[in-house]
């Protein structure tokens, strides 16, 4: 028997509840910062629920905080809002109801959990402490965790640790992923210009071609992992946009590029940073070309302290039993915005399983799958209850 069996049957009886919350984020899909329904939403239940609740942190961001004996012991729990710009094609009777943008990473089954969790805390209170919840906005690239973190939100809401979940398919449902150190890559992003002189495309000798230049780039750049990476290290460097020219008779007098580049410690980082912008450099110069080049640090490494994640596989083993949980989870390339709030307070990240066969995140066919709604907010009310414990 599960030492938390008495969560997962509270929750039992509310699962139509959280299914109905689930669909209806899910049909009403917003994207970052603009997650204003999403949040009023949020924002309600936990005030229905007795939570005192804070709005507008990070722009549209929610935080809802309970208070239960005299423990000054802390915890934060997080969970993303925000959609993205995907045309849906699951099918679904609950499918968005605005074309062109949908829940395809799952965030609406993130932020249900999470109230799933939080309805049972404030019923329960079976805790001794300060629980804090974040719904952050904007998970999806614009910057959220850090907008939530600029409007002080460790500095009016102070936690001991902070812990966020996220689903994966490919790992069976329900089943969950834990790994101590780097677990999500780093991610940086480059605009790169080049410019050369346009013309007739019947005298390329009185241009600079700036596309031809692009193109050399894009392939002088294939050698940073595969020749100036160790081979026992990991990075990705992708060119996801070249853009030159409108017509078949003009040199283009410019030429737009965008990458993203992603590893799993400092050192690699900036290895292949400093590569990048040597090899763009160059290549644009034995061209005749002038490039320059805009970078945006768009997340760090994502790392999980080691108490924290030891606490957290073991409230994990407890609840679902060790066969239902890898302490070892492979590491991810994508990158995940909680990796700045985890630079501020020590904490980890978890994946939960999505199904085995169930389509990638980010893909039009993508849905976040009902079946383990419980589980994790069973697992946020088992952590809660467990971090917080009574003395």
């Amino acid at each position: 028997m599960s030492r938390h069996q008495h969560i997962q049957a509270w929750l039992a009886d509310v699962a139509s509840d959280l299914h109905a919350i689930r669909h209806d984020i899910h049909a009403h899909p917003e994207l970052g910062f603009e997650e204003s329904r999403t949040s009023a939403l949020v924002a309600r239940l936990l005030e229905e629920w007795g939570y005192e609740v804070h709005t507008g942190i990070g722009k549209t961001g929610v935080v809802g905080v309970l208070r239960n004996g005299s423990s000054p012991r802390r915890l934060g729990l997080r969970a993303d809002m925000d959609a993205l710009p995907i045309h849906e094609a699951t099918g679904a009777a609950y499918s968005s109801q605005h074309p062109g943008c949908m829940h395809a990473c799952g965030h609406d089954g993130h932020t249900t959990m999470l109230l799933g969790a939080a309805r049972y805390l404030a019923a329960t209170r079976q805790f001794d402490g300060t629980l804090t919840l974040i719904f952050q906005p904007a998970e999806e690239g614009q910057g959220g965790a850090e907008a939530m973190l600029a409007d002080g939100l460790l500095e009016r809401f102070p936690c001991d640790a902070l812990f966020g979940m996220h689903n994966i398919p490919g790992l069976p449902a329900g089943h969950l992923g834990f790994r101590e150190g780097p677990m999500m890559a780093s991610q940086d992003l480059l605009t790169v210009t080049l410019d050369g002189v346009g013309g007739h495309g019947s005298m390329p000798h009185l241009t600079v071609d700036p596309l031809v230049a692009a193109a050399s780039v894009v392939m002088a750049l294939q050698t940073v992992v595969a020749r100036n990476i160790d081979a026992q290290e990991a990075a990705v460097v992708t060119v996801g946009a070249l853009q030159a020219g409108e017509a078949a008779n003009v040199i283009p007098q410019q030429a737009l590029l965008r990458l993203s580049l992603r590893a799993l410690n400092a050192e690699v980082r900036a290895q292949a940073l400093e590569r990048v912008r040597a090899i763009i450099v160059s290549q644009a110069e034995s061209f005749g070309c002038r490039a320059s080049i805009e970078h945006r640090p768009a997340y760090p490494v994502l790392v999980n302290h080691a108490a924290e994640n030891a606490f957290a596989t073991q409230v994990g083993v407890e609840l679902l039993g060790a066969q239902a949980v890898d302490g070892n989870t492979r590491k991810l390339m994508g990158s995940e915005d909680f990796a700045w709030m985890l630079q501020r307070c020590p904490g980890a990240y978890l994946f939960i399983g999505n199904g085995v066969s169930r389509p990638m995140v980010h893909n039009p066919a993508y849905d976040f799958n009902d079946d383990i709604l419980l589980t994790g907010a069973a697992y946020w009310g088992a952590l809660a209850e467990r971090w917080l414990a009574p003395a």
